[in-house]
């Protein structure tokens, strides 16, 4: 019986418009109008299940660090870990699903993504958790390409554009959902109730998938050996990367030894498996391919975006939790953000054009110096209420850019199937790495403008100065109905006026922060406009000889048939 058992690497016959586009794909058979709709909706689910089982976490760290009683520096672990296990696995990801079908892949993940979700209600202690979000990280990285599957069955092939923008962006929803309604988990039952509203979603998309299945798709044997020793040099060289640069601002990068290990071990792992990678003939990442000259500047545009795009979390949201505001007292900001950001998905997919997909990436740029510069002109009043159009505007560039940004370089994936693990990689790192390497960046460089304005305020805070004595008067004065000791009343004075200084030079630090957004902003959008217009004008150039060669030729053309006889 075993011998009459079909291949199921045998080629298959497909109907015309039902190729999948590439192996590990799925096909693309015509569905009627409920079924489309179902695809869409439970592609969506998946996408949102998927991203907010991070967002919860990060929008929630002030929370989960008083629960597990954590430092600052330990409770960082947690979204840490949750980006090593996503990027790593993402390296085996594609050639799992090429090599053991879609249903397999759709199945086994989603139980497992249950199973773990599962695991987290048992968690009662920071080391479990870390180990777990760990895991969680490495089987959410499936639902994001599971989600784009689904949205992709849902549109005819004439809006495959659109579903392709909307699936991968939809995952930009889940941190201002996050902040909006996590509150209200965290009071059913602390954190459990975080863990608990995740499992209820993976349980429904588990529910979801088994009902309605995607097509079947092609399968190849394309896993070898070596691609298990690149995975087991590059992972634990990607994570320590991810250690260093989530650390390094809270720690502080020269006064931890650690860190600088990390590192050299991380770069030594990470070339090894490169030097393994470029002398392999059938390499799980093309070197080759993500070494040439576009493939680098599209790494880099979507590095420099993504650093830029921290500015959100790591400077507007950062400073309103500086003066004391909670997710709660930021609802409406949150509001705006998810405005913002589904605005960038409906104007992307409706204006999606493979002639002019570098254009998104101008105009992202162009919006996030302005919302910069406005965020700049922060005082130590401003609150939510004066954000809400820059971070719109911020929202809107996080999610007008990605889809066109991955699909620059999709044509030579598809002529080429084996490029889409080195596509998958190289979109992973810049996305997460970049957003962890902007916190970074952006994080150090307002603790150091801090400590600088914060000495300048102190130099001036002297009581020769007689607007500071007036001022210390007044804070003191607050206290007279609350302590009778004058010397206990003075102390409190000078303790509030201390308080006021920082406060102002964190104001003036997260100012110097905006500037430097705005600043990358504008370096990154000289560089790309000078390169689009370098090749536009490299394209006239090649137009204008190709038009001179025809005019001549058609000039003298018994010249040619002579010379051809």
């Amino acid at each position: 019986m075993s011998g009459n058992r079909p291949d199921p690497f045998a080629p298959r016959e497909w109907a015309p418009g039902e190729k999948p586009m590439m192996p590990g794909s799925p096909s693309t058979p015509l569905h009627p109008a409920k079924r489309r709709v179902a695809f869409a909706i439970i592609g969506l689910l998946i996408s949102l299940t998927g991203s907010l089982s991070n967002a919860l976490v990060t929008a929630n760290l002030t929370n989960l660090q008083g629960v597990f009683g954590a430092y600052s520096n330990e409770i960082a672990w947690l979204p840490a870990v949750y980006v090593m296990g996503n990027i790593s696995i993402n390296l085996l990801l594609v050639k799992f699903r090429q090599q053991f079908g879609l249903r397999i892949f759709t199945e086994a993940f989603l139980v497992l993504y249950v199973l773990v979700a599962f695991f987290h209600l048992l968690v009662n202690d920071l080391s479990s958790a870390i180990i777990v979000r760990a895991a969680h990280g490495m089987v959410g990285a499936a639902l994001s390409s599971l989600g784009i599957y689904y949205q992709i069955q849902a549109w005819p092939a004439k809006h495959r554009l659109k579903a392709l923008t909307i699936g991968i962006s939809v995952s930009q929803l889940a941190v201002p959902l996050a902040r909006m309604f996590s509150s209200r988990l965290l009071q059913l039952d602390e954190w459990r109730g975080l863990y608990l509203f995740e499992l209820g979603l993976a349980m429904i998309c588990l529910g979801a998938v088994l009902i309605l299945k995607l097509p079947p798709g092609e399968r190849i044997r394309v896993f070898e050996k070596k691609d298990f020793l690149t995975f087991f040099l590059m992972a634990p060289g990607i994570a320590l990367f991810c250690a260093v640069l989530s650390q390094g601002r809270i720690e502080w990068w020269t006064s931890t030894p650690w860190l600088g290990v990390c590192l050299a071990i991380g770069l030594v792992l990470v070339i090894a498996a490169i030097v393994l990678e470029h002398n392999r003939s059938n390499p799980l990442i093309n070197t080759r391919w993500l070494g040439t000259g576009s493939i680098l500047r599209l790494g880099l545009v979507m590095i420099m975006l993504r650093v830029t795009l921290a500015e959100q979390n790591t400077g507007a949201i950062g400073y309103l939790q500086q003066v004391g505001l909670l997710n709660d007292q930021m609802q409406y900001l949150s509001l705006a953000i998810l405005l913002g950001v589904l605005a960038g998905i409906v104007v992307s997919a409706l204006t999606i054009n493979v002639k002019h997909l570098s254009w998104p990436m101008v105009l992202s740029l162009i919006l996030i110096i302005v919302a910069s510069l406005m965020d700049a002109q922060s005082s130590p009043l401003t609150r939510a209420n004066n954000m809400y159009f820059s971070q719109f505007l911020l929202g809107f560039s996080g999610t007008f850019f990605v889809a066109p940004a991955l699909l620059m370089n999709i044509g030579s994936v598809v002529t080429q199937p084996k490029n889409m693990v080195s596509l998958v990689v190289l979109f992973g790192m810049c996305q997460n790495l970049g957003g962890l390497m902007g916190s970074a960046i952006l994080g150090t460089f307002q603790t150091w403008r801090e400590k600088y304005h914060s000495s300048l305020i102190a130099d001036q805070l002297s009581y020769l100065n007689p607007n500071v004595t007036e001022r210390l008067s007044q804070y003191t004065s607050l206290f007279n109905s609350f302590i009778g000791d004058s010397v206990l009343r003075g102390a409190q004075g000078t303790a509030q006026l201390q308080t006021v200084a920082t406060l102002q030079a964190n104001v003036l630090a997260y100012n110097d922060t905006y500037l430097l957004t705005a600043g990358m902003a504008f370096i990154t959008l000289v560089w790309v406009l000078w390169r689009l217009s370098r090749q536009r004008y490299l394209n006239w150039l090649q137009a204008k000889r190709e038009a001179e060669a025809e005019q001549r030729a058609m000039q003298h053309p018994t010249t040619s048939i002579s010379t051809g006889h």
